[in-house]
């Protein structure tokens, strides 16, 4: 059975939709404790004060290596009058940490001490009370504080409680969040076997991917099995969920407008929806409500949607059942790459790579795709743009939320410009040396690459812009738009450039001039792009006005994407690298043989890290590793031609 369309038609702030649910659950309290062992309690919350049962140390310690001795009967030593000690009368050799002998108040280092036989040694300075001396109870007096409830045990409260006397600590019961996939078109991984995907079709990853969010929070989660678009069985599973001894239920897809989509519906069938739609992106079809007494999300499908979601609205109620306050994560002002626009209106949380270039750390976007979840697992940062603004200019600083420590940025060679399969092979290189350099390469085009460099916002621009007058690559490009800035130009590749069609060529594609044929749909590169520049130049020789191609000006940013489009079927053909093709099993066309170079201020030249990565392009394993991938030739790899 089917309903209408869900509707936002009260969408709410982030802020807004916060403060509804901490109102609505305002009477949530926190989780009761359960004892364990101190060594299992790590990372535990504390739901009740810890106080030390023992002192430490429990006794006078000596804390050097010496002899122990009254100290009043040192009074008197010099050097110029020594004084006499009886041993085991008057002083008692001992080791760190052992127990001061009665009525012994002072420990004298063994290197001040002169040994005259085996019953006197001599010394020739008077001690101190207490000195060198451990006392009883320096560390922890019995009775104290050791640590207040809501207090998160870490490895080092470990020794300090086993030390109070402490073995076993009242901490609070984890939030348990039920997690129920829904959607007819999910596959449970763990019993498929890989290429049986059927169209439409994808994996069920979400629930495991917020399970393992809600682990890191502190919690545990249970995993309910996948359930149909049906509004029954849903609604079933629900119940049996808010019923059993959980904390927090999400229903995950089934949230948004779509007339498939039940969350909403079910919600307001057996409780309450107090929000559908918040103005954030991605995240806006998250549902909140409430099912007995309990909090029940309608989670959005699309993976990156699920965990902003997840972060903005469940981790804070997990926070509120633990005594936690919300974690902040570390922001640094980044400076974007390129003009962002944004959405007015809608709060949007950019995902972007961050690499320190100069003195500023550049901020370059990812993919924007709800549905992308690599463009969380690349991401350095977030930025969130405010639903009150249109976007961001370029060189404008802005504030980021980091992913990963900020130290890592130092180490991060940025590169932008044109896309190529090696650059990958180069950054697992890096990554695999004991260098601890990252590569963070952005796919814009040659063109968008040279004007990265003069705008001095990469180390590195991937670039192949054939100059049509002469055949050559980059240099003249080079000259024309970066006339004031030095750089050198290194050879990278050379690597086969054509047409990716399906496999066995089913349309039986023999060159560009096939095109023009009605039943051929083309997918492009983006405008500045050199493969770009490669088409547009063969159109013209060709006489062929692109306006007449299905798909010219359907555009995707890497090979690799190209090649996707075409084995989808979403188009018949497009131009890309080999490798690209070879990568998914697809025929190939040959065009031409064309030079991949990398442009490199000079201002960068001469830094380690680039000497790093010249050294890894000219290794031996780096250009086998490339070769394999097929279609590239490696003969001049590491030229400086400019």
């Amino acid at each position: 059975m089917g309903y209408s369309r869900n509707v936002y038609l009260k969408m709410k702030t982030l802020k807004e939709a916060k403060d509804i649910l901490f109102k609505r659950f305002s009477q949530l309290e926190r989780l009761s404790g359960e004892a364990v062992s101190v060594p299992d309690a790590v990372g535990r919350v504390l739901a009740e004060p810890v106080f030390a049962k023992i002192s430490s140390p429990n006794f006078h310690a000596a804390a050097m290596d010496g002899i122990a001795v009254e100290a009043e009967d040192t009074f008197g030593a010099s050097e110029a009058n020594p004084k006499q000690l009886i041993v085991n009368k008057d002083a008692f050799f001992l080791n760190t940490g052992h127990v001061l002998p009665k009525n012994t108040n002072s420990v004298i280092m063994i290197e001040n001490v002169n040994v005259i036989d085996d019953s006197r040694i001599e010394i020739e300075a008077p001690a101190v009370p207490w000195q060198h001396v451990r006392k009883m109870g320096e560390d922890i007096v019995a009775t104290e504080l050791l640590f207040p409830q809501n207090h998160v045990i870490t490895p080092y409260c470990v020794g300090a409680l086993l030390s109070g006397g402490i073995f076993s600590v009242s901490v609070r019961k984890k939030p348990k969040v039920a997690i129920i996939p829904t959607g007819s078109e999910l596959v449970n991984w763990e019993n498929a076997n890989i290429g049986e995907l059927k169209p439409g079709q994808v994996y069920e990853t979400n629930s495991f991917v917020l399970g393992k969010l809600t682990e890191s929070f502190g919690g545990v989660y249970e995993r309910y099995d996948k359930v149909s678009d049906n509004t029954d069985k849903i609604k079933e599973v629900l119940l049996k969920a808010v019923n059993s001894d959980s904390d927090i239920v999400l229903i995950i897809g089934g949230s948004s407008a779509g007339s498939e989509d039940y969350a909403k519906k079910i919600i307001s069938d057996t409780g309450e929806v107090f929000v559908h739609g918040v103005t954030m992106m991605p995240g806006k079809p998250v549902v909140i409500g409430r099912v007995k007494n309990k909090p029940v999300f309608g989670i959005p499908g699309y993976p990156v949607s699920a965990i902003i979601a997840f972060e903005q609205l469940v981790y804070p109620i997990i926070c509120k059942l633990l005594g936690q306050p919300e974690r902040e994560r570390e922001k640094i002002q980044v400076i974007p790459a390129k003009k962002i626009t944004s959405r007015l209106g809608l709060e949007e949380f950019l995902r972007v790579k961050l690499g320190k270039v100069g003195d500023s750390v550049i901020a370059t976007t990812l993919p924007r795709g709800a549905g992308c979840i690599t463009t969380i697992t690349e991401a350095d940062g977030i930025i969130r743009i405010p639903n009150n603004v249109e976007g961001i200019n370029a060189q404008e600083p802005v504030t980021a939320e980091l992913l990963r420590p900020a130290s890592l940025f130092d180490n991060t060679i940025v590169v932008v410009g044109s896309h190529d399969n090696s650059l990958d092979i180069i950054a697992d290189s890096l990554r695999a040396g004991q260098n601890k350099l990252t590569l963070s390469s952005s796919h814009v085009g040659s063109m968008g690459g040279l004007m990265a460099i003069k705008n001095g916002v990469c180390h590195i621009a991937g670039s192949h812009l054939l100059d049509t007058t002469d055949g050559s690559y980059n240099i003249s490009y080079i000259k024309k738009y970066l006339p004031d800035i030095k750089v050198k130009l290194v050879h990278l590749v050379f690597r086969d450039q054509g047409l990716i069609v399906a496999k066995g060529n089913p349309k039986n594609i023999k060159g560009i001039e096939d095109l023009v044929r009605n039943d051929i749909v083309f997918v492009n590169r983006q405008g500045g792009s050199g493969t770009r520049i490669l088409l547009d130049y063969r159109l013209n020789q060709l006489g062929i006005i692109p306006e007449y191609i299905k798909g010219y000006d359907n555009e995707e940013f890497t090979h690799m994407s190209v090649a996707v489009s075409v084995l989808s079927g979403v188009a018949d053909m497009g131009l890309g690298i080999f490798a690209a093709a070879r990568a998914l099993n697809l025929d190939f066309i040959p065009v031409v043989t064309e030079q991949y170079d990398l442009v490199i201020p000079d201002v960068y030249f001469e830094t380690e890290h680039i000497k790093i990565l010249l050294e890894t392009i000219n290794s031996s394993d780096f250009k086998k590793r490339v070769e394999a991938l097929g279609g590239y030739s490696t003969i001049k790899t590491g030229d400086i031609l400019l």
